[in-house]
């Protein structure tokens, strides 16, 4: 029983830090000090990966693609679709306005049918920034990530800041480090502060590796709970355990 952000963290080698994770269900800014969890600078957005398939199907279905062949779109193709065409737009504002610097994608579902993606492939992941697109009164996951870091004690911010560090699938997203760096040094600009955002080629799975490297270390061992303990107690000995 493991912190997601810091499991995150583990797979980077680190145990300070802030976490910034966008999974299947939800995503997470949680600031991290020594291993120990900051429970008042953990923020939650209701924007991730399941959410996001959803919203580009609703877009599809709002393209000039064929109707009937949208709505035969399984759940799996259409999550292939996000993850093999989507990207993260370094201006969205801007991408949405020129169309010159639109990149339409073909994609070829399983019965055969072609089709083409253009504003959609990066429209899709715009929310996880910008939550008001979907009417979600929520701030962006990189504001998030900045009040996450305020509610950190002054004398631990810097390590904090100087270890920020993206993990689940939704992160996977081209153009999404970047993005998140972009939008991150904007929000401290004047500060003096130049951040880098920390970006595994693994991070999709990042929680994890973390945990497998965490359930590793010696100083765990002590709190494994074995199975005939389980089937002796019951699934509350946990709260012992932990």
């Amino acid at each position: 029983m493991a912190n997601t952000g810091f499991l995150s963290l583990c797979a980077y080698g680190r145990v300070t830090g802030l976490a910034v994770e966008a999974g299947a269900g939800v995503s997470h800014a949680t600031s991290i000090c020594l291993g120990q969890t900051w429970r008042e600078a953990t923020y939650c957005l209701g924007v991730a990966g399941g959410f996001l398939s959803n919203y580009l199907h609703s877009l599809l279905m709002e393209s000039p693609n064929d109707p009937s062949v949208l709505k035969a779109l399984k759940k799996k193709t259409v999550i292939q679709l996000k993850k093999q065409c989507c990207y993260v737009s370094m201006d969205y504002e801007g991408d949405v306005y020129n169309r010159g610097f639109h990149h339409p994608a073909r994609f070829q579902v399983p019965d055969g049918q072609w089709i083409t993606l253009d504003k959609e492939r990066f429209y899709c992941p715009e929310p996880l920034f910008q939550p008001k697109l979907v009417h979600q009164s929520s701030p962006g996951l990189h504001h998030l990530a900045l009040q996450s870091l305020q509610k950190v004690p002054d004398h631990a911010r810097r390590d904090t800041v100087g270890n920020i560090v993206l993990s689940g699938g939704s992160s996977m997203f081209p153009g999404f480090p970047e993005r998140m760096c972009l939008e991150l040094n904007a929000l401290f600009h004047g500060t003096g502060c130049q951040i880098q955002v920390l970006a595994s080629p693994e991070r999709g799975i990042a929680a994890w590796a973390g945990g497998s490297m965490a359930a590793s270390l010696t100083s765990f061992q002590h709190a494994w709970m074995a199975k005939g303990e389980y089937q002796e107690h019951g699934a509350e000995y946990v709260h012992k355990m932990f």
